[in-house]
């Protein structure tokens, strides 16, 4: 009896004892590896409740971005106020300052039974001569429609071209004595591709239908005939600009030889020449002439992803347009 021992009252053989050795192991090994597993589970659902959330949040944060809640605009109001307008940036279809935007904020203004009188803060180099033509003639009707509210331009840092354009359908137009106002001009611009081709030994083809339809290609020479009749419709556009200013500022212009040349001036001279009425901001302008105190924005608001959305495909069009060398008539 040797190889047996006594365990708890029983004789267990060395065998017997190894085996039951062995199976606590493998049962230890097991309830590891179950409470790993557990721990594991634990902590991916806790990840994963994590990351939901972190989605939860992100989507909920996007919704109310882009939410047209998120976008009320200040325009509520109950009393007297003086309506503001913002006109800012390039004066362009898809533009913040595009015609549509620019019309439907006027429309708003003058509708409101509670706006004393309409100030259009300015601060653009100008644009596009039809969006500016378009807000020229609304800010007419509307002023015909609305007798009884007037509509102030103030110029801030610039008004210049299309922008002055603009300007110049208001009753009274001010500025400050430093801001930058006028360039009543016309501009186009491009490039000429032609010895750079011939220098790299590059030949254009280009097959047409219409003998000037590819006039003012940068990759081919010039014809003297095309850039003639490229300056006629720039000269045309330059004169219906002159025409609206002069409609719009009347026997106020003091004329000059340079008025309409394109030349650009300060507040202080710009009064001189008849082209503003005065010296004034808009908080000024809203006390002392429309005699309300109160500022309301009536500028139109962009969702943020409409804004971005519209400054990618117009980053990218103006790319285009400046890799083929050809931008239309700008009033800038």
């Amino acid at each position: 009896m040797q190889n047996d021992q006594w365990t708890e009252g029983k004789m267990v053989s060395r065998e017997e004892r190894a085996q039951a050795t062995e199976d606590k192991k493998a049962w230890q090994l097991l309830e590891k590896t179950l409470l790993a597993s557990l721990q594991e589970q634990k902590r991916s659902r806790r990840w994963g409740i994590f990351f939901k959330t972190l989605t939860f949040v992100y989507l909920f944060g996007a919704i109310m971005l882009f939410s047209p809640l998120a976008q009320m605009e200040s325009s509520s109001v109950g009393g007297p106020h003086t309506a503001v307008i913002e006109l800012r940036g390039m004066i362009a279809d898809q533009e913040e300052a595009s015609a549509d935007n620019l019309v439907g904020a006027l429309r708003d203004a003058f509708e409101d039974a509670n706006t004393k009188g309409v100030v259009l803060r300015i601060n653009s180099p100008g644009g596009s001569p039809v969006q500016s033509g378009y807000v020229y003639d609304e800010i007419k009707r509307l002023r015909a429609l609305h007798p009884d509210i007037k509509l102030y331009a103030v110029i801030t840092d610039l008004g210049a071209s299309g922008a002055y354009y603009i300007a110049a359908a208001a009753d009274e137009i001010y500025a400050d004595k430093a801001s930058l106002v006028g360039s009543i001009g016309v501009t186009a611009a491009g490039f000429g591709f032609v010895g750079t081709m011939d220098k790299l030994g590059v030949e254009r083809r280009t097959y047409t239908a219409g003998e000037h339809k590819a006039f003012l290609d940068p990759f081919q020479p010039e014809k003297p005939e095309e850039r003639e009749f490229w300056q006629g419709v720039l000269n045309t556009t330059h004169q219906q600009f002159i025409s609206q200013v002069k409609a719009g500022r009347g026997d106020r212009l003091k004329e000059t030889p340079d008025m309409f040349s394109g030349l650009i001036w300060s507040g202080e001279q710009a009064l001189e020449l008849g082209l503003i009425d005065g010296l004034s901001s808009t908080s000024a302008v809203a006390r002392d002439v429309i005699g309300a105190d109160e500022l309301v924005d009536f500028t139109h608001q962009e969702s943020p992803f409409k804004r971005f959305t519209r400054q990618l495909g117009a980053s990218m069009g103006s790319a285009l347009a400046t890799e083929l060398g050809f931008s239309g008539p700008a009033l800038r």
